[in-house]
């Protein structure tokens, strides 16, 4: 009989990508899931493809992470949970600081508590943690002969058109590096917290109570299926809104600031291998492609596949929390997991782009989410 796995947010971006490979993989998956209207829409049997394409496929509950009834009916029989539930996106979650922490954290202490007080027949807890939790990456001071990791970034500065980050005692430019596992954390927003909360807590209490346990970072995740409708999440999806809708795209900062955007397929794949491998226990892996790509050539890149102009605006805007750089070394998911990422960017956006021009143009409700920033002096 096949092992039965729990997914929560399993009918979400990753989560339903999970899904459909573990069953192709043979595997009995259940999915527990809110569909909330900021990712599925308000019918999402209508305007949800992520949901759709686990309809039907899946044992689907919906409920919400933070109901503990919704939670014991999932876990009945289950031997791996994979809890990717979550509120996401860093600029919302500076004001909507309850919702996220509630969801986040409470939802995952409250799996934990049932774990801890409940007999379940689970066996391991894969976990999403996020780059986020790092706040700004690794870097390499040639002053001071060693690895430095910055804070965040002085508003009055940035308001001056200094973007750059900096580090006391350094004079001179710091050299950007790959960020390891065992980088300092030290996140710059209300998500990159409860993010780094929802890992310590599973690997803390998994091992007090003998579940095996699995963290990972995953990079900037893009891919067809995104949401394209939801504009606090995604710069790929915004852009590609924007373009699709004839709207110019306000670049923020300089447009030089760069993340590591990392193909769907690669993230399913590392996240499967968190399952199968033994070995994986007990350990936190960063999910990525180990390449930076700045924020301008994503937009020229975007227009080029679109075979659409529109204008870039490079206006010095910035958000608070909002990081300079950071991509993923991927060293250990090499070495533990024999991950090894098959999409680089440039073939992942051209089938992403491909999924865009299939779809319906979205409303362009970016302006809104700005706004909604600035009110809460947020966005500058």
């Amino acid at each position: 009989m096949a092992k039965k796995i729990l997914v929560t947010g399993g009918a979400g971006f990753i989560g339903s990508n999970l899904a459909i490979k573990l069953l192709e993989k043979g595997y009995d998956v259940v999915v527990l899931d809110s569909l909330s209207p900021q990712i599925h829409g308000d019918d999402p049997e209508v305007t949800s493809p992520l949901y759709n394409s686990i309809k039907g496929k899946v044992r689907f509950i919906k409920g919400s992470v933070t109901s503990r009834a919704d939670l014991t009916a999932a876990l009945d029989g289950v031997e791996c949970v994979v809890h990717l539930a979550a509120e996401t996106g860093t600029g919302q979650s500076m004001y909507e600081v309850e919702k996220y922490v509630g969801t986040n954290i409470g939802g995952t202490a409250l799996l934990l508590d049932i774990l801890a007080n409940s007999k379940t027949q689970v066996k391991r807890v894969v976990v999403a943690e996020s780059r986020a939790i790092y706040g700004e990456g690794r870097y390499y001071s040639d002053e001071l002969g060693r690895y430095v990791y910055p804070t965040m970034r002085d508003a009055d500065a940035m308001e001056h058109g200094d973007f750059e980050v900096k580090y006391d005692g350094c004079s001179e430019p710091l050299r950007l590096v790959g960020t390891t596992e065992d980088s300092m954390v030290h996140p710059t927003s209300v998500y990159g917290i409860t993010k780094q909360v929802q890992g310590q807590l599973v690997h803390l209490v998994c091992q007090s109570i003998g579940i095996e346990s699995v963290s990972f970072r995953y990079q900037n995740v893009y891919g067809p299926g995104q949401s394209l409708s939801n504009p606090y999440t995604g710069i790929l999806s915004i852009f590609s809104t924007r373009i699709k809708n004839g709207k110019d795209i306000n670049i923020f900062e300089d447009g030089k600031e760069t993340r590591d955007f990392v193909y769907i397929d690669d993230v399913v794949d590392a996240t499967i291998r968190g399952i199968e491998v033994p070995g994986a226990n007990g350990h936190v892996f960063n999910v990525g492609t180990g390449v930076p790509t700045d924020v301008l050539t994503v937009a020229r890149t975007l227009m080029e596949k679109y075979g659409k102009e529109v204008e870039l605006h490079v206006s010095g805007n910035f958000r608070i929390g909002d990081i300079r750089h950071n991509y993923a070394d991927i060293s250990k998911a090499r070495d533990i997991l024999g991950f090894e990422p098959k999409w680089n960017f440039s073939d992942g956006i051209a089938n992403f782009c491909r999924w865009v021009d299939s779809q319906q143009v979205c409303e362009d409700r970016y302006e809104q989410s700005l706004k909604e920033m600035k009110d809460k002096n947020l966005f500058k």
